[in-house]
């Protein structure tokens, strides 16, 4: 069934965010854009959305009526893998194998970390049940399924309070006859049991990853059912008529039926819409290669844009025990926008560490009770508060005047702790806004160069209420020497979704070395693969006569044991697939292997088709009519040069093409753009803010 897009020309997006709920309606006729940001409300996140929503409503005079869709992004499922608040679930699973969840790889992150704290999987060892069948890695039957021993197994789950059951069996990538069987029989005698398959979910090789995706789907699956339908009611009543749409981790979106089946596929989503927005606003800019640079009150993510489009992978580790340290996380196979967490964000606590030296998250004051100078009974200072002190924020135009904040009380909190740290007074808050900018920098560098980049080569293009604020001292940190700030940029995730085509990846495991390859299965293989994609993009109303599709493998050597995924050309055959193989294998490690056979491992597919109302132009306007482009003067605080009087000039009243020169700070409702001396800056065309190093 197609999801509505009408009656009304208008679109909204919601992205429900760890401190603030960002929402933007968008008129596609001429691209003007309300924003509002309303504070999250953790205990109920719809509700905080439903009340940022009457208020932008009311402040822009637009009737819900004219909406004609919704496009959501939100962590809700991604905190609930991180705080373990998932539903209660159970795992059915070949016998043999219900320990794989505990046994991982078998590999330490940290080699000589003697207490290595590993991740704690999300079914518990009596929810994880055996089911006596088994398959060979070709997907022949080996032992048939024992129904009605897997239906016995799953009644004991069921008296112990299990509501969602995720199914994996081994091998069943290569025949899903099994899980499917299995299923059939759990619905028909368990009808309000929810079920996952990983034959749907994650058909791919390995069992580790392939059981953790299903169990995270599995352990979501439940809450998200509940949300979007608490959230498409309450939409409903707030008058709107247009249908509701899911930002996906992949930067695509897809409707609630598809988002509800398979909610794994949502956990990036917020993150994904920053990247996004970083490549449609580097798009608009002229620039071919962005690091978009997202950073909120609760984290900071960056993605690399080649070319205008942000990286994908395919696969990402979720809810890591050690923030930055790959192997801490749980993997999860799905396609997402490939995403560095390079830092904190705004509400994140400054503290004295163990060893008495400043240490920075990443522990939030999140919305609640949020940074000292919210006034919200919090007590330990924040890096919002660092940023105030240090003349970057203006307490009367904080959300464009909508919010009071209080710079005496993020004061006392930050001499306190230069008295705890034993350090002079007035040191908290540079130490705070340094020692930031260096973990955000220093995770920056090495993430870059593990994918072959150097960062003198993009610009950094900051979206979200704290990242424009810190991107000038980012990128001299990094040798960046140009740094932009869109319009709109502390809603820049938001916007970002409204532009988004939708998108569906597919995925068929296919181990078999290329010199004995079925072409023509593989081409079957394609084709069934994009049948079932395009009726998904189809019920989504996207525009399919400009729909877009990308061929896919993971391969690698006869013998590895990891394979790089590669866009296949357009006519399957062997010399020119193992061309474009050899092509981005050397691209990655310089040579190939004398007389090494190549093999495929899984074949992918990406469909993505434009949106109707997406992609268009943008206008905001926030100022009121007439204003000076100078407001004022203040002092602000640089790390090279100190405190340095600083011209501070409202944005919206910047006319296009405007030359200045650094420092300057630039104030709109959702954010402030903080440059340092020694810069050119010029007001770009589509409204960005460039600032380039000169000095």
């Amino acid at each position: 069934m197609t999801a509505s897009l009408s009656p009304g020309p208008l679109s909204l997006g919601i992205d429900i965010g760890g401190t603030f709920t960002d929402l933007v309606i968008l008129d596609p006729t001429d691209g003007a854009a309300s924003i509002w940001k309303e504070s999250t409300t953790p205990d109920d996140p719809s509700r905080g959305a439903v009340t940022g929503l009457e208020k932008l409503l009311a402040r822009s005079g637009i009737q819900a009526g004219s909406i004609g869709r919704v496009v959501h992004a939100t962590t809700l499922f991604t905190n609930a893998l991180i705080e373990r608040k998932g539903s209660a679930t159970g795992l059915l699973t070949t016998a043999g194998f219900a320990d794989v969840l505990e046994i991982a790889r078998e590999r330490k992150y940290e080699l000589y970390d003697l207490f290595l704290e590993m991740p704690k999987p999300l079914v518990p060892r009596p929810w994880r049940r055996e089911a006596k069948e088994r398959l060979g890695p070709d997907g022949s039957v080996e032992v048939p399924l024992d129904v009605e021993a897997a239906l016995a197994e799953v009644a004991g789950l069921v008296e112990q309070g299990v509501t969602s059951l995720a199914i994996c069996f081994l091998h069943s990538y290569a025949n899903p006859v099994h899980e499917r069987q299995a299923a059939a029989a759990i619905a028909e005698r368990f009808p309000q049991l929810s079920l996952s398959l990983s034959c749907y979910i994650a058909p791919e090789i390995r069992e580790y990853p392939r059981a953790v995706t299903t169990v995270a789907n599995a352990y979501v699956r439940p809450i998200a059912e509940t949300y979007l339908d608490t959230l498409e009611a309450a939409l409903k009543r707030a008058g709107i008529p247009g249908g509701l749409f899911l930002m996906l981790s992949n930067g695509g979106l897809t409707h609630v039926a598809e988002a509800k089946r398979a909610p794994v596929q949502l956990l990036e989503s917020g993150p994904a819409a920053g990247a996004l927005a970083g490549a449609w606003f580097g798009r608009h800019a002229g620039l071919d290669r962005v690091l978009a640079f997202d950073m909120g009150g609760t984290t900071a993510k960056l993605a690399l844009v080649d070319d205008g489009e942000p990286l994908v992978a395919w696969g990402f580790e979720a809810a890591r025990t050690k923030r930055f340290l790959r192997g801490s996380g749980l993997p999860v196979q799905i396609a997402t926008v490939e995403l560095i967490e390079i830092g904190a964000g705004g509400g994140s606590i400054a503290r004295p560490s163990e060893l008495n030296t400043l240490h920075v998250g990443p522990e939030s004051a999140g919305a609640q009770p949020g940074p000292v100078c919210y006034g919200r009974r919090g007590t330990e200072p924040t890096v919002t508060d660092s940023d105030l002190a240090l003349g970057y924020l203006n307490p009367d135009f904080f959300l464009g005047g909508t919010m009071r904040i209080d710079l005496g009380p993020a004061r006392a909190a930050l001499e306190g702790l230069s008295a705890r740290l034993g350090l002079e007074a007035g040191r908290a808050a540079p130490g705070i806004h340094d020692v930031v900018n260096e973990n955000m920098a220093g995770a920056a560098r090495v993430a870059i160069a593990e994918r072959g980049r150097v960062p003198r080569d993009y610009a950094l293009l900051a979206t979200g209420g704290a990242a424009p604020v810190h991107a000038w001292n980012v990128g001299r940190k990094l040798g960046i020497s140009q740094v932009v700030c869109p319009p709109g940029a502390g809603a820049g995730s938001t916007i970002g979704m409204l532009m988004a085509p939708a998108r569906i990846d597919r995925v068929a495991s296919r181990n078999v070395p290329l010199a004995q390859a079925d072409w023509a299965e593989i081409g079957a293989t394609f084709e069934a693969l994009e049948r079932d994609a395009l009726e998904i993009v189809a019920a989504t109303g996207a525009d399919l006569a400009r729909r877009s599709v990308r061929r896919l493998a993971d391969m690698r050597y006869v013998g590895q044991g990891s394979e790089i995924t590669v866009v296949l050309p357009e006519v399957l055959d062997e010399p020119g697939v193992l061309d474009a193989f050899e092509l981005a294998y050397k691209q990655l490690f310089g040579r190939t292997p004398p007389g090494a056979a190549a093999q495929f491992v899984a074949l992918r597919l990406a469909v993505t088709a434009p949106m109707p109302g997406a992609g268009g132009m943008l206008r905001i306007s926030g100022g009121a009519a007439g204003a000076a482009a100078l407001k004022g003067m203040r002092q602000v605080h640089f790390p090279e040069e100190g405190e340095v009087e600083t011209p501070v000039y409202d944005r919206y009243a910047l006319p296009l093409g405007t030359t200045l020169d650094g420092p300057a700070v630039f104030e709109e409702n959702e954010s402030t753009f903080v440059v340092g001396p020694g810069a050119r800056i010029r007001v770009l065309p589509d409204g960005s803010i460039l600032a380039e190093r000169v000095a």
